[in-house]
């Protein structure tokens, strides 16, 4: 008969415990948690996980993950231009962690772009009986809410101020020209009343200096001619350094002097950060 083999089990190996790894382990390890979950749940353990987290390595392994063509691009972006660790001063965490937490390119740094909550985060001058918010006319293809701002027989005025970095884009990347900030807003016109639109957009500086413009002053809708929504848009390129801010401005009035709601419809504001691809 062969010889029987051993039924004993070697000893296992003990567990490592995570704050025995060595400092570039801990960082592979964390970079696989979550943004907020990092910043929420893992920051607060100890010195050493804190400190790991407030710095820019765990943020650029996560960066470096997204194989997409935009992933990519800021990736390298985001290696030929770090961020500036003076910003911690301002801020409480340092700004690759602001970015992965806001995830800004894309997304409408617009809020509440449609009347959904009211006149929540716009600065509002009411001209005539005032700004409204109304449900659509017609269908807003892509907006959250079908609901509009309304005008009135006066100018009225509404601004919203988007803070670039306090969104997300640390100023390096805004400064690296490959960035480009796309802004759009949809507006109409009842069919019974005409209307004047006018939309301007301003990127600033951090002092609030205007830098460059958009302005939009389309032909006016005349009554009975039309009803319904149309968009305008811009792309600002190139922009030079220094802007943090966008100013996004909105102006409306009925062409009858009615009392009452029935000048422009503006709806669905939206300004987006992308990353040049060329």
């Amino acid at each position: 008969m062969g010889a029987r083999l051993s039924q004993r089990r070697l000893p296992a190996d003990p567990p490592i415990a995570l704050d025995a790894l060595p400092p570039e382990l801990l960082v592979q390890v964390l970079s696989h948690v979550p943004p907020r979950a990092l910043v929420t749940r893992c920051r607060p353990v100890c010195r050493a996980w804190r400190d790991v987290v407030d710095g820019p390595t765990v943020w650029l392994l996560q960066l470096a993950r997204d194989r997409s063509a935009e992933g990519r691009a800021l990736y390298a972006v985001a290696q030929r231009f770090p961020p500036n660790s003076e910003d911690e001063e301002e801020f409480p965490l340092c700004a690759l962690a602001r970015y992965c937490l806001r995830a800004p390119l894309g997304r409408n740094l617009i809020f509440n772009s449609c009347g959904e909550q009211g006149f929540r985060g716009w600065e509002v001058e009411h001209g005539g009986n005032g700004w409204a918010v109304e449900k659509n006319l017609i269908l807003v293809p892509g907006a959250p809410s079908q609901t509009c701002f309304v005008t009135s027989f006066e100018w009225c005025f509404k601004r919203q101020l988007v803070d670039l970095v306090m969104e997300g884009v640390w100023q390096e990347l805004l400064d690296s020209s490959q960035i480009e900030i796309c802004v759009a807003d949809w507006w109409g016109a009842r069919e019974n009343c005409g209307c004047v639109y006018r939309l301007r957009v301003r990127l600033l500086d951090m002092y609030e200096n205007e830098v460059v413009k958009f302005s939009a002053s389309p032909n006016p809708v005349l009554q009975w001619t039309e009803r319904g929504c149309r968009q305008v848009s811009h792309v600002f390129t190139n922009f030079g350094k220094g802007i943090r801010y966008v100013s996004f401005e909105q102006y409306g009035r009925d062409t009858r002097s009615w009392l009452g709601h029935y000048g422009a419809l503006v709806t669905h504001s939206s300004v987006r950060v992308r990353i040049r691809l060329s």
